[in-house]
């Protein structure tokens, strides 16, 4: 506010001196004008510094919350929610349109606030200068504010169209990425080129129709801003000749119109801006506003979990295949202190089961209990390090093999994580390497003897480690089944490591 009256005082003082050397008024007085227009100017300079600083610091704290909620949000949502979203959607919101979005609030909302409030002051000043010449102005004003905002709104649809088809683009090429080893061995390089090419020209073509809409939208603002002013100053050149204003008040209140129409040529220019962001912002609030399908975890956390694990009459298909079942009146149980091996074909239902009791989803028919009690009456946290998924097939995120293996767990010794590394057998394979346990995973995966199927799978109970280092995986659950099959263990569930009931599935 500070500033806006700074600005509004120089033209009025500007009018003071008109007025001041028509009517040859003396010297003092002229030196006060240009003194409290120096002020005024300074004055109004030191808060625009202030408040541009505030609001910048403001909005780029705004956007690293946003992304955090989002991605937050994202990962809170049920496993069901990954399978029938792209990777390249849910990337491309946390990203892409996030990015857009704080974009058009730290510019275009920051010059829509500023020149909305300029206006206002602006006409106030105008109307109280000369009511005929505000009114003239207002006349137009519908016409100025109606148009843009249908065109805007046209504008807003197509750009959340190409942030859609975006997307698509996104998830073909991170698809091809992820799949590398088959694209390759089909040699099919140029097919997946050509898959990514043609969704970038249905991005393009949408993309013109945007540039259409927004170069229409432009030049409806800029042609009514122009008729604005021609009828203002012309009006105003009447209101001269018949003596209804002073020469002081008419220049005053040009440059009033000047500043006016150029708030509202402004206004008219940040609009469509705004209205993209807000189009690409719904999928963004749509994401932080989804409820997980799932139920939510309870409070329970017992001190004495024995580890007694039952399916009973369980019946389960998956979100994206609710007519197919998976499994269908299954009933299986683990007992503490034996190891349970479950073998079938290839798409048995064997992954689907340790989904369930890791609680990735719920049957659709059916119980899964441990200790008697339902699986979601557990905490979450509570319940993700007594029931554990040793996979073959590990994931190393991107930090050293140290924070890899103290995965879940905050901050972990040295020791404690060495100590852990030697349960599984890995800890001489982390002692070869140049960095030891400060390895990052791109210097780690080379090193991995590919001939060794064991030394994948061993990473992975390292890296679900439980506080409690009684609560390891012992080693002798893994190898001697790995050895005896001759192609090693895929997977293994511990559901209490101290009395651990174990299911373990080799491969066929």
């Amino acid at each position: 506010s500070l500033c806006l009256v700074g600005e509004m005082a120089i033209p009025y003082y500007t009018g003071r001196v008109t007025d001041w050397i028509v009517t040859e008024a003396g010297t003092p007085a002229f030196q006060k004008a240009l003194w409290m227009m120096t002020v005024f100017t300074v004055s109004s300079a030191v808060t625009e510094f202030v408040c541009d600083y505030l609001y910048n610091t403001t909005m780029n704290r705004f956007h690293t919350r946003l992304q955090s909620t989002v991605f937050g949000s994202i990962l809170r949502q049920e496993i069901g929610f990954f399978r029938a979203s792209r990777t390249g959607d849910i990337t491309s919101r946390v990203t892409s349109d996030t990015d857009a979005m704080s974009e058009a609030l730290n510019q275009d909302l920051s010059l829509l606030m500023w020149y909305l409030m300029r206006g206002v002051f602006l006409y106030g000043m105008m109307l109280w200068l000369s009511v005929p010449l505000a009114l003239s102005a207002t006349v137009a004003l519908p016409f100025i504010f109606l148009v843009p905002k249908l065109t805007g709104k046209f504008h807003q649809n197509l750009a959340q169209e190409v942030q859609e088809s975006l997307a698509k683009a996104n998830e073909v090429a991170v698809e091809n990425f992820e799949a590398i080893l088959t694209v390759r061995s089909f040699a099919n390089e140029g097919g997946a080129a050509r898959s990514y090419e043609e969704k970038l020209q249905e991005t393009y073509k949408l993309s013109e129709k945007e540039a259409v809409a927004y170069a229409v939208n432009m030049w409806t603002s800029t042609l009514l801003g122009l008729a604005l002013k021609v009828g203002i100053l012309y009006y105003g050149g009447r209101l001269v000749t018949l003596g209804q204003v002073s020469s002081g008040a008419l220049v005053t209140f040009l440059l009033y119109e000047m500043q006016f129409s150029t708030a509202v040529k402004v206004l008219l220019r940040i609009y469509p801006s705004v209205q993209k962001a807000i189009g690409s912002s719904e999928k963004v609030f749509e994401y932080i506003d989804r409820m997980p399908k799932i139920s939510p975890s309870g409070i329970l956390a017992p001190q004495d979990l024995k580890g007694h694990m039952v399916l009973k009459d369980v019946s389960f298909s998956y979100p994206d295949r609710d007519n197919s079942l998976v499994l269908k009146g299954v009933s299986l149980e683990l007992h503490p202190g034996k190891v349970t091996a479950l073998v079938g074909p290839s798409g048995s239902g064997k992954s689907t089961i340790v989904a369930l009791l890791e609680r990735f989803y719920e049957p659709q028919k059916g119980q899964v209990l441990l200790d008697s009690r339902n699986l979601q009456e557990y905490e979450h946290h509570f319940l993700h390090q007594k029931v554990v998924l040793v996979s073959q097939r590990p994931v190393l995120f991107a930090r050293s093999l140290h924070k890899n293996i103290a995965y879940g767990l905050g901050e972990r010794s040295r020791e404690e994580v060495s100590q852990a590394a030697r349960q599984v057998g890995v800890h001489r394979f982390v002692a070869r390497l140049s960095h030891g346990y400060n390895t990052g995973r791109d210097h780690c995966l080379p090193s991995f003897p590919s001939h060794d199927p064991t030394s994948f799978q061993l990473i992975k109970p390292v890296q679900v480690v439980e506080e409690d280092i009684s609560h390891q995986i012992p080693q002798r659950l893994c190898w001697p089944l790995g050895t005896e099959s001759g192609k090693g263990l895929k997977e293994i569930l511990g559901a209490h490591f101290s009395l651990p009931s174990c299911l373990a599935f080799p491969y066929l």
